[in-house]
């Protein structure tokens, strides 16, 4: 399940297909159904219905559809996201954004309101966008609190969000990274590019789409 926020407010939370429709960007052709397939997606449909006795059932017909190996393991973003990521408050100035980006050597950091639930996200192009729009004012700028910005749309995932999935929206949105949200907006992880490979190179039953 993914989402879309804009400054703080959910303006979508649905499937990646829908994700793909409302963007207006082609869903990946290799995860698209086959016309022999369409017997499968229907029984996958039914068998939802009744999730919780054909939880297993759904879990193969569902593999079936990717071409993933019935006897492998699906494994979930909640599997190989990063936990307690660091995060900055929407109060605090693009200053302090950007001296957690240099301090830890990242490329964005969620920004979140009280209790940590997501607001949006900045990275190092938002700050220099910012900056070479007011080159008169530098530090006018960089002294600006968070909130007083406009935070791109943001998209987001849900902890067992499937992560071939979630690595597919990442390439097609040419996303860097995804922050991990509970249903109550609540962050509790990202999972970047780099967790991404490391999955590969760690989960020896991991089929990512080809």
């Amino acid at each position: 399940m993914f989402a879309i926020y804009n400054n703080g407010s959910v303006s979508m939370r649905s499937t990646a297909d829908n994700l793909y429709d409302l963007k207006q960007i082609d869903a990946p052709s290799n995860i698209q159904l086959k016309p022999d397939d369409d017997t499968l997606f229907q029984d996958y449909m039914d068998s939802k219905k009744n999730e919780s006795s054909n939880n297993q059932k759904a879990l193969n017909i569902y593999k079936k559809m990717a071409n993933i190996d019935t006897t492998e393991p699906v494994y979930h973003v909640k599997d190989i996201m990063t936990r307690d990521c660091a995060t900055i408050d929407s109060k605090q100035t693009i200053k302090e954004a950007y001296d957690i980006l240099k301090e830890l050597n990242i490329s964005q950091v969620p920004v979140v309101t009280f209790g940590k639930k997501i607001q949006g996200l900045i990275d190092n192009k938002t700050i220099l966008n910012l900056i070479l729009e007011n080159l008169d004012n530098t530090d006018e700028i960089l002294n600006r609190k968070i909130e007083d910005i406009y935070l791109p749309e943001l998209i987001t995932a849900d902890p067992i969000s499937d992560i071939r999935r979630v690595s597919k929206v990442m390439i097609d949105f040419k996303l860097h990274a995804i922050p991990i949200v509970d249903e109550e907006d609540i962050v509790i992880g990202i999972v970047s590019k780099t967790d991404i490979i490391k999955a590969v190179s760690n989960l020896p039953h991991l089929q990512l789409w080809s």
